[in-house]
């Protein structure tokens, strides 16, 4: 079965008769820009002033996130390309030129989360910032990213699943005339990813991250679930080595069995946010300080 079918109409019949073809691109200033680019933007920069936004909760400077972030976009897009390559080495290793074609498709969530990851390991270190702080506003803000980002498979017809009578099922109608109703994967996706955003914000919120590095490993599991149930249905998942075996189907199965493990042991310890902590400690002393004060003043 195809995965990608360009030009193809659109249409969910459980959302009506509606039906939708929209272009894989547009001219703007004499320049082509595409839709899968733009998507993919929208969604980082969603991404990183969410982020930015929430970072005073985990005690980091939202200065510190920006400068942060100039890091791991960069070297996110460059994992997410290079996860797909890997897993796709059969075709690009005849097709050199194509690997830097990354406006054309072909990128993989799991490369970012690792090369980024990585990135924000090492950049905790060299700053001296907690690198479980880091993590948590990472993984409540990257379901964010991640619900918007999949759109950008819609415009382009691709990370679809095979044909169902599903009631969410996606028509594609090819220009010959022939209409295939498939499993939105795409979409479903987006929703699970928005679902997760939704809960850690308001898990957050309530005060319930009892330990820094607690919300990424929430966000590992759920996004892993999500890979390990979602990614069956797809027709064009990366095999492993061309072998038979889904490769973010199992990093999505290793990721939850990872997270349960982790939450698991953590949850016998009794430990709060550094953040929490140090602010408590700071308070402390300056209280302290009032006392020694108001001593000296009488």
């Amino acid at each position: 079965m195809e995965t990608m079918i360009r030009d193809a109409a659109i249409s969910f019949p459980f959302l009506g008769d509606f039906v939708i073809n929209p272009p894989a691109s547009f001219t703007l200033f004499g320049r082509e820009f595409y839709f899968y680019g733009l998507i993919t933007a929208i969604a980082v920069l969603s991404a990183v002033t969410f982020a930015a936004k929430r970072a005073p909760r985990f005690g980091i400077e939202s200065d510190q996130l920006y400068d942060l972030f100039l890091w791991i976009i960069p070297i996110g897009i460059i994992g997410c390309r290079v996860y797909f390559v890997a897993c796709s080495w059969d075709y690009y290793r005849h097709h050199l030129d194509e690997i830097i074609k990354i406006w054309n498709g072909g990128i993989a969530m799991y490369g970012g989360i690792i090369f980024g990851s990585l990135t924000a390991l090492v950049w905790a270190r060299i700053k001296k910032i907690p690198a479980g702080a880091i993590f948590d506003i990472i993984g409540c803000s990257m379901p964010l990213g991640a619900s918007i980002g999949r759109w950008a498979n819609f415009i382009n017809r691709e990370a679809f699943g095979y044909e169902t009578d599903f009631f969410m099922r996606m028509g594609l109608t090819k220009p010959s005339g022939e209409t295939i109703f498939v499993h939105p994967t795409f979409l479903y996706e987006s929703i699970w990813s928005f679902i997760g955003f939704i809960f850690l914000f308001f898990w957050i919120n309530r005060g319930k991250r009892r330990y820094d590095g607690q919300a990424f490993i929430i966000y590992i599991g759920w996004y892993g679930a999500a890979r390990a149930l979602i990614e069956g249905f797809r027709t064009d998942s990366l095999y492993l080595f061309g072998s038979g075996i889904r490769a973010s189907q199992l990093v999505g199965i290793l990721s939850v069995a990872a997270a349960v493990i982790l939450l698991l042991i953590n949850s016998k310890k009794t430990h709060k946010p550094m953040y929490v902590e140090t602010v408590k400690s700071k308070e402390s002393e300056a209280s302290l300080d009032d006392e020694e004060s108001n001593k000296y003043n009488k």
